[in-house]
């Protein structure tokens, strides 16, 4: 009675597994489409069965054992003999070619499994497509998740591509309000409303019929109450698909006592969580440690959990609709207290350990867990900060290293910031959140706010004998005084630092010190000291194990290469660096590492490679927010380049080399940068050769060009898989292929020959 939106993806997937097996189950929440999908595929392969596509709707079978006489039934079999029903089927069917949908199995499923394993082997032109929120389990079964509805990549502008959850908004919201259509004013509030719902339909439909009393906006700010909100609407779907709540109500009722307990515990999680997580959070009071990896298995089956991975490892969360039914279980437990601390004491734990762990050869691992644990670590701040303004600022402080490579740096600050509005206290935690706060704020540009900060940390420092905090101190004044191009203040405040990192025995801070002094000595001139304290803090990373930290000293000491004229060891000492930065995701260290090997360039005469480089430094910059964030001192270099550039290429060339550098993805960038691959031509017009991708899709269409999986590429990225999977399906549906093999010929068309 309605349209079908989009799956053409998953439909050609479910046919494939068709041809392939005998039995295919979908599995999925409740309200994802598995039905919908399951009659859509039966549709299409029918002429394929010459005795018909035969379904047999579940949800309503009460009384499991009568599984076998509700398939008789479905079938049209009539028989009045004393015979089992099984056998009857088997002797019917015997010979038949037939398609059988079983659905919704989920309540009985113990019994369809058996049906399943006695009607296959006895009946050879039979095949069983099941749709249940778990596999049947039983032996040869392929099994298809059904995911969410694609969601929109983000703010859209003009008339961009409409993904397929709000196709089906504006499909099902039009057969409300006749003449409703999508508008550059709605879009964003219908985009922000699928996105609450995770694309999942059946929600996305409840919401739609809502909007004969409500305007979308009204409907948007009411999705916090949504089971209040969608408990009405579809007076012709099951019972259990009228209201989000009876959804959900049926899901929670199939899961067992302890499964139905961890549900509601792991709801506390914001973002996703992994095993370690759940075993510590969410054990004891009725479920033992050992017990969590059993009851996650049952709930991933059950898809109330739904795994992904990631490149830190395989990871779990919830839908969002999901986890608001756990908390009010939660909260309805009287369990939520408990729960919550033990959540904001392990992500405090968390928070400690890989401070403590930063300098040393796993901070890769470290940043990337912080960076996926981003949502976690923000609620168990928002959980301190009702507690005590202490452990708030104490537990900001420990993350300062990631705020600044995870490019969340404001928000650093703003709960640094929070915390330490509340000046009550003169503590350490206090003094050591004021250093910590005021290195962001050089970052940002606000040199006024950091100098205030610092002289209270100071003041704090000495008046409590905190030799730590002391070092900090005058490691970050005498950033400010670079900012302030006051070079010969900061070589004495970055020495004062070095030492005091080395009485207290801080070999991260003493590095930290002994690049920036590298770089102090180089804008004075003084090329000796300069290469000196770049190498003893390469030295002292290197006994460490601390690449990070050498990547920026090499960075120093590239610099200091280049002033000296030997851009050939400066450009292996930057490159080598970009590796690493790279593979961390660090945008500041990328960006520094850029800027040199635009000045080498320049430098060395290659004016159109220094007029690329520097349209891609136009673009990390922008997404930065701020050029050469906390090294303003080397503006001048990046200033000098510009123009030395501009005027030996001319205005137009040097204008359309530095838009050939801007038009690179960001992987593109970085290949070009390190002279593994020239640039791409800019078509005449400087039309978008990649068009109608977007610049993400375009580097994910080109590592499926590559012959990367979805694994491969998520990890690659850095993100999810299920993010790496729903981009393709925008690219396939963008460019109205159907196969992965069509992109790969597409990306090969598009690139030009060397």
């Amino acid at each position: 009675m309605t349209g079908f939106i989009g799956r053409r993806h998953e439909v050609a997937e479910v046919k494939r597994l068709l041809s392939a097996s005998r039995m295919v189950t979908l599995t999925g929440p409740g309200g994802v489409g598995k039905t919908r999908l399951a009659l859509r595929v039966a549709t299409e392969v029918r002429r394929g069965f010459p005795d018909g596509v035969w379904l047999v709707e579940l949800a309503e079978l009460d009384n499991p054992t009568l599984l076998p006489q509700a398939l008789v039934a479905a079938l049209q079999i009539e028989d009045h003999s004393a015979r089992r029903p099984v056998d009857v089927l088997v002797e019917r069917l015997c010979g038949d070619q037939m398609l059988v949908i079983l659905d919704s199995c989920e309540h009985v499923i113990h019994e369809s499994a058996v049906l399943a394993q006695t009607l296959l082997p006895a009946v050879p032109g039979l095949r069983i497509l099941a749709t249940s929120r778990q596999p049947l389990g039983i032996f040869s079964e392929q099994t298809f998740t059904v995911p969410m509805l694609s969601l929109p990549d983000g703010p859209r502008h003009g008339t961009s591509t409409t993904s397929d959850a709000v196709r089906l908004f504006a499909e099902r919201a039009e057969a409300v309000i006749p003449g409703f259509a999508l508008t550059d004013r709605n879009r964003d509030v219908v985009e922000r409303i699928c996105r609450r719902l995770d694309g999942l339909p059946l929600a996305i439909e409840l919401a739609a019929v809502r909007l004969r009393a409500l305007s979308v906006e009204q409907l948007l700010d009411r999705l916090d109450d949504r089971f209040r909100l969608l408990n009405t609407g579809l007076k012709t779907a099951a019972p259990r698909h009228q209201t989000l709540r009876a959804l959900i109500d049926w899901s929670y009722s199939l899961c067992t006592q302890r499964e139905r307990l961890l549900w509601a515990r792991v709801s506390v999680f914001t973002g996703s969580l992994d095993l370690d997580g759940a075993e510590e959070i969410c054990s004891g009071d009725g479920i033992s440690r050992d017990e969590i990896i059993g009851l996650i298995i049952g709930l991933v089956e059950k898809s109330v959990l739904v795994r992904d991975e990631y490149p830190c490892g395989v990871r779990y969360r919830l839908l969002d609709t999901i986890r608001q039914y756990g908390r009010e279980r939660l909260a309805a437990s009287g369990e939520e207290p408990a729960v919550k601390r033990r959540y904001r004491d392990y992500y405090r734990r968390l928070s400690r350990e890989a401070k403590a762990r930063m300098f040393g050869p796993g901070q890769i691992e470290l940043l990337t867990r912080l960076r996926v644990e981003h949502p976690n670590l923000r609620t168990a701040l928002e959980y301190c900060h009702a507690e005590h303004v202490g452990l708030c600022i104490d537990m900001a402080s420990d993350l300062l290293h990631h705020w600044i490579t995870s490019c969340h740096m404001g928000e650093g600050r703003v709960w640094l910031e929070l915390g330490l509005a509340d000046n009550s206290g003169r503590t350490e935690v206090r003094a050591r959140a004021l250093g910590a706060c005021s290195w962001l704020a050089i970052i940002q540009g606000d040199q006024a706010t950091a100098t205030k900060m610092l002289a209270e940390s100071r003041a704090l420092g000495e008046g409590l004998g905190l030799e730590p905090v002391l070092g900090y101190v005058a490691l970050y004044s005498g950033m400010v005084a670079m900012h302030q191009g006051d070079g010969a203040s900061a070589v004495r405040l970055f020495e004062e630092a070095v030492a005091r990192h080395r009485a207290t025995e801080d070999p991260f801070g003493e590095v930290l010190a002994l690049t920036r002094l590298s770089l102090a000595y180089s804008f004075l001139g003084d090329a000796e000291r300069a290469i000196a304290a770049a190498e003893e803090s390469m030295s002292v990373c290197d006994a460490h194990g601390a690449h990070w930290q050498k990547a920026y000293a090499m960075t120093a000491l590239g610099i200091e290469a280049w002033r000296e004229g030997d851009t050939r060891r400066a450009t292996r000492l930057e490159q080598e660096s970009l590796r690493f930065n790279r593979s961390l995701g660090d945008s500041l260290g990328v960006g520094l590492n850029l800027e040199v090997l635009a000045w080498i360039a320049a430098t060395d005469g290659d004016h159109e490679r220094a007029a690329e480089m520097l349209g891609i430094l136009r673009n990390v910059w922008e997404a930065v927010g701020l050029s050469l964030p906390g090294y303003a001192h080397l503006a001048g270099y990046h200033d000098e380049c510009e123009a030395r550039t501009r005027e030996v290429l001319g205005g137009a060339v040097f204008r359309a080399a530095v838009e050939r550098g801007a038009r690179l993805s960001n992987d593109e960038a970085l290949v070009y940068a390190l002279e593994e691959r020239g640039p791409a031509p800019v078509r005449s017009g400087g039309t978008d050769r990649w068009s109608p991708l977007t610049r993400r899709e375009t580097e994910i269409a080109r590592l499926v060009g590559q012959g990367m999986s979805n694994k491969e590429i998520a990890a690659s990225l850095v993100i999810a898989q299920r993010t790496a999977e729903g981009h393709i399906e925008h690219i396939l549906r963008k460019l109205g292929f159907t196969s992965r093999a069509q992109i790969a010929a597409w990306v090969t068309e598009q690139t030009p020959l060397a």
